[in-house]
């Protein structure tokens, strides 16, 4: 958004004042919604997003049962706060917003620039938390400091025609650069302010006529703000409060307001930024996120370390030059340092703090550490550079400091030298036994925080894409049943005693992964898990999911070759026991009719498969496995330890041991092997 964006937006909102703030979200990592009680009643959501754009909708959006922390900070400081002032400052793209609360005010900044910025601060502008936490050369945004506003640029509003002129005839640039940059307008504005003039914006100022200049300036500026969308191959472009002269003749859809525009445009990818930031969580693409295999995590580093590296030399020159600047400021940084040992013994560090917002010199003080944070002069002598100065040392010792901390980048710049060259041979290494895995069958190793959650618990896909989880154990049966278990799921049950409780469930499982990340080859099926599955669940998926019910029981390890299972609804399984009978733990009584799948074949298929990137095994029936898996075997109950055909399997594959082990469901024959286990590898040529 332009200044003059939202000069529009803030106009507009002055119709949301005197709302209450009823709650605070944070779908994603760049997006705040405050969420208005208009006076009219109903709810009106307060979108910004940081950098971005900032503006007002009524659209579904869902967001995170778990607040983010600097939601959970909005929450407590604006609940039921009342919205009391929006303004924009000056005409820069920033909007203040004023909330007031029984003890007193509390403001949000939204910075609408480069990486931009959320902002919460008391009454007295001292920060109480930033979004993020930034350092700029003329400001720092962190907590318990008193926040400071970019630089402030010219605002055409504040301009009468003599001062316009003067700015104008003072700039050394062509006409459009003149109004673009130093009148604050941007390159668009400037360009039609120019057209409406009849004036070319490569012109020299000086051969322009500054009266029509002006009266086209002062159009556009009081111009009737609306909300306009121009479209481009078939989709929207740019969103403008009028209408250009420069894209009069473009095809447009009118809004009564900038806000309408806006949620119409962006209003849809907004809305889904909790499913971003949760597909984002699991994308392994992303540096500090998810899952990654050697190779992506070194090549990070190699990238972070690069990129480190070359900003060592600018932070030295950064620090001797403040360094250099003290000195040549000496006297000037000696009054500042008198001044304020003075103030202190008078007034106390309570009172310096109330004082210094009124001096000009003085940036913030900080009593903990004895120091204050002040401007040098520039060549005209107004406030400039922001320094650092402790009470405690002189002007020398000042300068000194940043010598020093010149120095120990200095030297880390030497380490960092050696430890870039340290992983580039850590990251070839890698990338030589990565290929040589590859080429024996194995898969990336992937190193992981955590395992997914239904790892805990015995899990399989079934062919429409269903998950069904079962319990390991007495506490495993009570979990499934209890946290997995809802409304349309099946609950499916072996006719052995201490068989696994198993939850079908009609709404969570897999689909199919159209962007693979790059370690997952092509002969691995990939999938993510969903909380929607579109298919239905019938008699056919529930039939293949008995057989697994039935294997994960101890009919594998009994010998025999068949068995029973029978499924029921959620609501026929209780915990609740008839009068003098007693539930232990893991059991449950099932209470109506059951439906019965007899003569259970209990053969298995394992198949290699990738879940949100991460390569697993996986069992199902054999003819499932087979039509999904390039790389499988088939098992029946026999006399080989599962623990001797896990170690075969990892072997072959490169997996876990520990997570290959789960899978089987007990001592095993192999009857069939498709490349799981003696892996053949075949030329793409073939």
């Amino acid at each position: 958004m332009s200044g003059l964006d939202l000069r529009a937006i803030t106009s507009e909102l002055q119709a949301m004042v005197g709302a209450h703030c009823r709650k605070c979200y944070q779908p994603h990592y760049e997006q705040v919604v405050l969420r208005l009680r208009t006076k009219e009643g109903g709810n009106t959501d307060l979108v910004l997003v940081r950098g971005k754009r900032i503006y007002t909708s009524k659209r579904d959006r869902p967001m995170p049962q778990s607040p983010a922390p600097f939601a959970m900070v909005l929450r407590k400081s604006l609940s039921n706060a009342r919205l009391k002032v929006i303004e924009q400052i000056g005409f820069d793209r920033v909007l203040k917003f004023i909330f007031e609360k029984g003890h007193g005010m509390l403001h949000i900044y939204v910075e609408v620039f480069r990486d931009g910025n959320i902002i919460l601060t008391d009454e007295n502008d001292v920060i109480i938390q930033p979004l993020t936490h930034k350092s700029y050369a003329d400001r720092v945004l962190k907590k318990g400091i008193v926040y400071t506003p970019p630089p402030a640029a010219t605002n055409p509003y504040d301009l009468d025609f003599d001062s316009f002129c003067e700015l104008m005839n003072d700039s050394d640039r062509k006409l459009g650069r003149t109004l673009g940059g130093g009148l604050n307008l941007g390159g668009a504005l400037a360009t039609a302010v120019c057209l409406d003039a009849e004036h070319d914006a490569e012109s020299e100022v000086k051969d322009t006529d500054l009266q029509k200049i002006w009266d086209s300036l002062q159009a556009l500026l009081q111009g009737d703000w609306k909300g306009h969308l121009f479209l481009k191959d078939g989709g929207f472009d740019q969103a403008w409060p009028l209408v250009l002269s420069t894209l009069k003749d473009r095809e447009r859809k009118d809004f009564a307001t900038m806000s309408e525009a806006v949620d119409e445009w962006m209003g849809l990818h907004d809305a889904h930024a909790l499913a971003r930031r949760e597909a984002e969580a699991l994308d392994v693409a992303s540096p500090g996120r998810g899952y990654s295999t050697d190779v992506e995590r070194l090549e990070r580093r190699l990238a972070q370390q690069e990129k480190a590296l070359e900003g060592f030399g600018d932070k030295v020159e950064k620090q001797q030059a403040i360094g250099h600047l003290i000195q040549e400021n000496w006297t000037h940084v000696e009054q500042l340092l008198a001044q304020m040992k003075e103030a202190v013994e008078t007034l106390g560090w309570d009172g310096v703090k109330k004082a210094a917002k009124e001096i000009e010199w003085i940036q913030s003080v900080n009593a903990a550490e004895s120091s204050f944070m002040a401007f040098l002069p520039d060549e005209e002598g107004k406030p400039s550079k922001q320094i650092t100065l402790h009470l405690g040392e002189t002007v020398h010792q000042n300068a000194q400091r940043y010598f020093e901390i010149g120095r120990k980048q200095k030297d880390k710049s030497s380490g960092a030298v050696q430890a870039l060259e340290d992983t580039r041979l850590e990251l070839s290494r890698a990338q030589k036994k990565q290929t040589k895995r590859e080429a024996s069958g194995q898969i990336s190793k992937i190193k992981r925080a955590k395992r997914l959650w239904f790892e805990n618990h015995k899990w399989t896909m079934l062919p429409s894409g269903h998950l069904m989880v079962g319990g390991r154990d007495a506490k495993g049966n009570d979990s499934v049943v209890k946290k997995h278990m809802s409304l349309g799921d099946r609950y499916l049950h072996a006719d052995l005693h201490g068989a696994p409780s198993c939850s079908l469930r009609n709404n969570q499982g897999f689909v199919v992964d159209e962007h693979p990340p790059t370690h997952i080859t092509a002969d691995i099926p990939a999938y993510r898990l969903v909380d929607k599955v579109e298919a239905e669940l019938d008699d056919e998926t529930t039939e293949i999911a008995a057989t697994l019910a039935l294997a994960w029981s101890r009919a594998w390890n009994s010998g025999g070759a068949h068995g029973t299972v029978f499924w029921v609804k959620p609501g026929q399984v209780s915990k609740s026991a008839v009068t003098g009978e007693y539930v232990g733990k893991g059991a449950f009584v099932i209470r109506g009719k059951r439906t019965w799948y007899k003569d259970i074949d209990l053969r298995l298929g394992v198949g290699l498969i990738a879940i949100n990137g991460i390569p697993l095994l996986m069992a199902s029936t054999p003819e499932h496995i087979a039509s999904i898996c390039n790389r499988y075997i088939v098992i029946t109950p026999g006399r080989e330890k599962k623990e001797t055909l896990a170690n075969r399997i990892y072997k072959s594959t490169g997996l876990s041991v520990d997570d290959i082990l789960p899978i089987l469901p007990g001592n095993c024959e192999v009857i069939a092997d498709m490349g799981l286990i003696k892996f053949k590898k075949v030329d793409e040529d073939e």
